[in-house]
């Protein structure tokens, strides 16, 4: 392998390349995937290779967040990922209990389902959050990104690179033929996992550790809908005697298609042997969870995997970047790994494509650390503490270091007309609220607040509303530069628009008022002058575009003459807050600083 100096090999590949290419992403899973599919639609030439024969084949990631889903909705693809998805009204009632057929501990309304939360969601996005397995989500992305131009090469894998001032010469092997070729790339997407051989070879810095608890799953089918129909959910936490093992200390049943297929996550003591995992464990711990003795499963697959605490505090190196999983390693907790994934490379697409366009000069490529290197901070964070909360729920139930009968005694004591009973109780009550900070975390899911050199600040934040200021429960929506759009519908009599349509992925868009009009001559002379997609969006009475509900009015947090500068990725990248004594001036010296020109 070659030996790397800060990112740049002191020892080179033959630049000859039997292929060539503006982008090459190693890794086809939802950051891999959503990178080709968001450079492809941007007309940027890219190959994505896999050392795999095909996409995902168990079900993994699965809670798909308002972000993503924009997201989706932006590429044309909302449609596909909701028709395979499990609707956002059954995945709600997150139950906490002794077995699936067994007595429940407590319920919590999850994912923005309880009555008060769903408004806030509502009113922040125009998607709401669904469950799709990993492996319906990965063939949509590859698909979609294949079909957009995407050149995708199964059973194709990475061997090593080195980069120099023009591109990235990257060996790989046919793993069929075991035939090895290079591939020449202005640029490298490391989007391999967990264990990801680009971030390694590029040497990225870490904080945290890896393996710091065993789980495995098991993937079966079983018809349960009697026990589940009337409280629908993914996901069933079961505590009972064995469960405390490991991980998060429970037993986890997890739907993956409604109410007939399923995975259970258990936990196993890292520090030891990797348990002899086969059918017949297997089994009975799919009846211990369920708490049905007789049940005759089929079952489909079962793995080992460790849960990490680990992140990137530098996500690229020269030509060679890194999104996914490679650069934040935690446990499911919040549903946000692949959320968090696609949202990198959506991230990360836009930029390159500026650059290889000549759009952006190459220090705008800097702010890719800069804005998600937090947001992997924020969210291996919250994951891991997630985890840990857990321990409330077993602390109220007085079952920490118990085991076997004294363990079920325990859970059983809840019920007892005694004062142990009754503060068991009231500890339940605050333990069940605590864990909102994992299943109603909406300010964790859509609070990405960028700094940057591609961010003209204005020395604002969004403003919490009144009752909310806790960030990591509420989302605070405003127009603050490095805040994400606001939503609001918006359209004429005829069609009903949200406001992130009005500013594709394939442009950058000013928005304003009627009072603004000055900004659409402006923006012409300047989209001209630096060769850039910007197009005005004027809303207002007589206009294209109608405010419907007067919300983007409440939200704008400018006068009807001022404008609002989104980026690509839907983040504000400057704002005015009235109409300056030269827009077209204004409007240059913020595009410019952003780009890096």
């Amino acid at each position: 392998m070659p030996v790397f100096n800060d990112g740049i090999a002191e020892t080179a590949l033959p630049t000859d390349a039997l292929v060539d290419t503006d982008v090459l992403i190693v890794g086809s899973g939802p950051a891999g995937a959503s990178a080709a599919l968001f450079l492809s639609t941007l007309g940027v030439p890219n190959i994505m290779i896999t050392k795999y024969r095909w996409t995902a084949n168990t079900p993994r990631a699965h809670i798909t967040n308002q972000r993503a889903m924009e997201i989706f909705r932006d590429m044309g693809i909302e449609d596909q990922v909701l028709a395979d998805a499990t609707p956002h009204d059954l995945v709600g009632d997150t139950v906490f209990c002794t077995s699936i057929a067994g007595e429940e501990i407590g319920r919590i309304r999850t994912w923005g389902t309880r009555p008060d939360r769903e408004a806030d969601y509502r009113l922040a996005s125009p998607c709401l959050t669904v469950d799709i397995p990993q492996t319906y989500l990965e063939p949509i992305l590859v698909r979609n990104a294949t079909v957009a131009g995407t050149q995708t090469r199964f059973s194709t894998e990475y061997l090593g690179h080195v980069q120099d001032d023009a591109g990235v010469t990257v060996e790989v092997r046919d793993r069929l033929t075991g035939h090895e070729y290079r591939i020449r790339a202005r640029y490298l997407i490391g989007a391999d996992g967990a264990r990801s051989a680009v971030a390694a070879d590029i040497d990225l810095p870490y904080e945290g550790r890896m393996d710091i608890a065993g789980s495995m799953n098991i993937t079966f089918k079983a018809d349960i809908a009697a026990l589940v129909d009337h409280r629908p959910s993914v996901l069933y936490w079961v505590i009972q005697p064995g469960s405390n093992v490991g991980g998060i200390g429970t037993g986890l049943v997890r739907m993956v298609r409604p109410w007939d297929e399923w995975l259970i996550v258990w936990g196993y003591d890292i520090d030891g042997p990797a348990p002899d995992l086969d059918d017949e464990m297997a089994t009975k711990i799919i009846r211990d969870l369920l708490g049905m003795p007789d049940l005759e499963p089929e079952i489909t697959g079962y793995s080992l995997w460790g849960v990490n605490e680990m992140y990137a505090t530098e996500l690229h190196r020269g030509r060679v970047f890194c999104v996914g999983d490679a650069i934040h390693r935690h446990p499911p907790s919040n549903g946000l790994g692949s959320n968090t994934s696609v949202q990198d490379s959506y991230n990360l697409a836009w930029k390159l494509a500026a650059v290889l366009r000549g759009q952006a000069g190459p220090a705008l490529l800097d702010s890719y650390t800069a804005e998600r290197a937090p947001v992997a901070r924020r969210i291996v964070t919250r994951a891991n503490r997630s985890a840990r909360e857990f321990g409330d729920i077993f602390e109220a139930l007085g079952v920490v270091g118990l085991a076997g009968e004294e363990m079920a005694a325990a859970i059983e004591e809840r019920k007892a007309d005694t004062a142990a009973g009754a503060a068991k109780r009231a500890a339940l009550v605050h333990a069940m609220e605590t864990k909102n900070y994992e299943f109603n975390a909406h300010g964790v899911e859509l609070g990405q607040f960028y700094e940057s050199g591609a961010i003209v600040s204005d020395g604002t934040r969004p403003a919490p509303e009144t009752g909310k200021q806790d960030a990591d429960l509420y989302y605070a929506a405003g127009t603050s530069p490095g805040a994400h759009l606001p939503h609001a519908w918006v359209g004429d009599n005829t069609t009903r628009l949200a406001m992130m349509d009005l500013a594709p992925y394939t442009r950058w868009t000013l928005i304003t008022g009627i009072a603004g009009s000055a900004w659409v001559d402006a923006a012409d002379v300047i989209g001209r002058e630096l060769g850039l997609p910007l197009e005005v969006v004027v809303i207002g009475p007589g206009q294209a575009t109608t405010d419907l509900y007067y919300d983007w009015a409440r939200r704008r947090e400018i006068d009807e003459s001022g404008a609002v500068l989104v980026r690509p990725d839907k983040h504000i990248a400057w704002r005015s807050t009235n109409m300056p004594h030269d827009p077209e001036t204004q409007l240059r010296v913020a595009l410019t600083k952003v780009l890096s020109r």
